[in-house]
This record gives C-alpha cells, structure tokens and sequence, in this order.
C-alpha cells in the first residue's frame, strides 16, 4: 500500500502538470482575433508596429531592399552577439559553449502531415472561391454579379487615388483599430449597419422585381 505522502506528492506533481498543460494550451490558443482585439497590449502592439514599419518600409523602398536590410540587421545582431559571448568566455576562462546552443538544438523543419494539412485546407479555399468566381463571372445569379460590378466599379476610384501599398497600410490601420471601436460601440454600430443593409436590399429587391421574367425564371432553376 502506497504512502499518504507519497500519494498526495504525486496528485500534486500530476496537479502541477495538467496546469502547466492547460496553460500551455491557453497561449498557444492566442488568435488573431485576439491580437486585433488587443487582449494583451503588448502582443499586440509589437504585431502592429512591425508590420505598419514594414508596410511603410515597402513603401519607400523596394521588397529586394527591404528584405535585405531586414537580414542584414539580423545578421549583425547575431554575429555581434556572437562576438561578444565568445570574448566574455575568454575573459572569464570559461567553456559555455555557442550561445545559440539551444536555438540550434530545436527542430525546425516542416512536419509532413503539417503541411498537408495546411495545402488541404488552402485549397478548400481556393475551391470555394473559384466556385463562387465562377457563379458571379457567367452570371447564375444576374443581382450578385450586378453587386459585385458595382463594387469593381468602386474600386476603380479607390485605385485611381491609392496604390496598393497604401491600401495595406490603411487596412493595417483599420484591422487594428475597427475591432476595438466596434466592441465598444457594438450596439450603435449594429443599428447603422442594418439601416445600411436594410436600403441596400431595398434597392436591390426592387432592381430584381423590374428584371424580365425570363431571367427570374433563370435564376430560380
């Protein structure tokens, strides 16, 4: 028979680990959508500000000059380090090793079954879009590809006044900066976008009473 002690030294060693597992689980379950809701500022001030840096450096200067002043400056930082621990451990007299030891120790190559993964589910996608490209492009539905036209021809001024580059910047801007604002003012927000949505199907519902009745009958086959 087992030891009170040692009983309850291994339910609290057991104890121990599922916390540190549920734990684990818990930070690995941080998203997206919580870095843009910014659950923990600092996370995602740090996402923020090197990508609008990045998004700004790409507009000064070319992804080939980007790219390579961003290893450039990687390379010095290690290389410097580097230097630097291997003095120290002359100084000292002492034998640590390669400072980036344990970074060289872990694995970091691509899982088979990961990346399966990841190409089944992108091409889920890709599938998807293509199906519905296909539905708007040969006109299944003649009111979704007449949005879609109206939507094009909208972003035909927002081109004419934007590059691409600045598009991403602004969308960077807002992708952190709208959810915030919408969990904040969720309720007036809600109210405005169904008045919104509300004229716009309006509008719609009365384009599709005019269509001719041939075309009625072509969509509801």
């Amino acid at each position: 028979m087992a030891d009170p002690m040692t009983q309850s030294s291994q339910i609290s060693s057991s104890q121990g680990l599922n916390d540190g597992h549920s734990a684990s689980s818990k930070d690995s379950k941080f998203s997206v959508n919580d870095l843009v809701h910014w659950r923990d500022p600092k996370k995602s001030g740090v996402v923020f500000g090197v990508s609008l840096l990045l998004l700004l450096s790409l507009a000064a200067f070319s992804m080939i000059s980007v790219v390579s002043y961003l290893l450039l400056a990687l390379l010095c930082v290690t290389i410097s380090f580097r230097i630097y621990k291997s003095v120290i451990q002359a100084v000292q007299k002492s034998n640590e090793g390669h400072p980036f030891k344990a970074l060289m120790e872990k694995d970091v190559t691509v899982p088979p079954e990961t990346f399966r993964k990841h190409v089944d589910t992108c091409l889920t996608h890709v599938n998807r879009v293509l199906k519905q490209m296909s539905r708007l492009f040969l006109v299944e539905d003649l009111v979704a590809s007449l949005k879609l036209a109206v939507v094009m021809w909208l972003m035909t001024y927002v081109g004419a006044v934007f590059n691409g580059i600045t598009i991403l910047i602004l969308a960077d801007i807002l992708l952190f900066s709208v959810p915030p604002i919408y969990e904040k003012n969720k309720t007036q927000i809600d109210r405005y976008i169904d008045i919104a949505r509300t004229q716009v199907n309006t509008t719609f519902a009365k384009l599709q009473e005019k269509l001719p009745a041939s075309m009625k009958r072509c969509k509801a086959e």
